[in-house]
């Protein structure tokens, strides 16, 4: 049986990482390398850095910044921010990422996806999803959150993996800061009913979120940022805990 996974998120800004609520209001919540090398010694599983200027601003993911992670974090992670061809995923992993996230401009240009599973590997292609619950439905929102789309998560989703995305990123708006749990809903649709990996995001705030997650909506991974930053709940309690309820973990 495959072992769940912990992900410790940290959104990047001008080289710094931030967590914003609800995407706004964003506090500096130190510095990524550091972060990320304290939450691989505790026992993360992987981490994820989102270049969260990038899509705004059209700057590109810095392999700088890269390059000086993969020398200091010795788990897998991924990059993602304002990444649109082939030759920025090309440079990032060079750098050292192991995987890349596409967001908006696969939404926009899906056939991305093809080009870049067919280049690197289904395996290091991550689609992240943002998406918000409304009118009845799970709809996709790009650029960070700010743009609607009339198109559903589900759907999607679904399209992005039969193109070759080798992992499913899923971001509940609604949930996103709240510390209310998990949309255990959305998530669940897609990881009951895709054959590719679903990584729940937003909502972490308790413990037993993540235990939610895991049996109730059969996540393969989930993903916080501030509970970890601020230290509201550690890495090595959080798996000690869902080890005891039963939830396969890696130690």
């Amino acid at each position: 049986m495959l072992t769940k996974r912990i992900i410790p998120c940290l959104d990047i800004k001008d080289g710094r990482t931030v967590k914003g609520i609800n995407f706004e209001n964003i506090r500096d919540a130190g510095d990524p390398i550091e972060l990320g090398a304290l939450y691989a010694s505790q026992g993360a599983d992987e981490l994820v850095f989102l270049d969260i200027t990038a899509t705004n601003e059209r700057r590109k993911t810095l392999s700088a910044l890269v390059t000086e992670i993969a020398r200091h974090v010795n788990i897998p992670f991924t990059v993602g921010g304002g990444i649109s061809s082939v030759e920025d995923v090309s440079v990032l992993l060079q750098s050292g990422a192991d995987k890349i996230s596409v967001n908006t401009s696969a939404f926009k240009n899906p056939v991305l996806i093809d080009h870049l599973a067919r280049e690197f590997g289904s395996q290091c292609i991550v689609l992240a999803i943002d998406t918000r619950y409304e009118e009845g439905d799970w709809y996709v929102y790009l650029n960070g959150g700010r743009v609607k789309t009339d198109i559903k998560a589900y759907d999607w989703a679904k399209e992005a993996v039969n193109r070759g995305a080798g992992e499913i990123l899923l971001t509940s708006m609604n949930n996103d800061g709240t510390k209310k749990g998990f949309a255990l809903d959305i998530t669940g649709q897609l990881s009951q009913n895709l054959n590719v990996p679903v990584i729940a995001s937003g909502g972490a705030g308790t413990m037993e979120h993540f235990v939610d997650v895991f049996e109730n909506a059969q996540a393969d991974a989930a993903l916080a940022a501030s509970i970890f930053h601020y230290k509201e709940i550690e890495i090595p309690a959080l798996k000690n805990f869902l080890y005891q309820k039963g939830v396969n973990m890696r130690f």
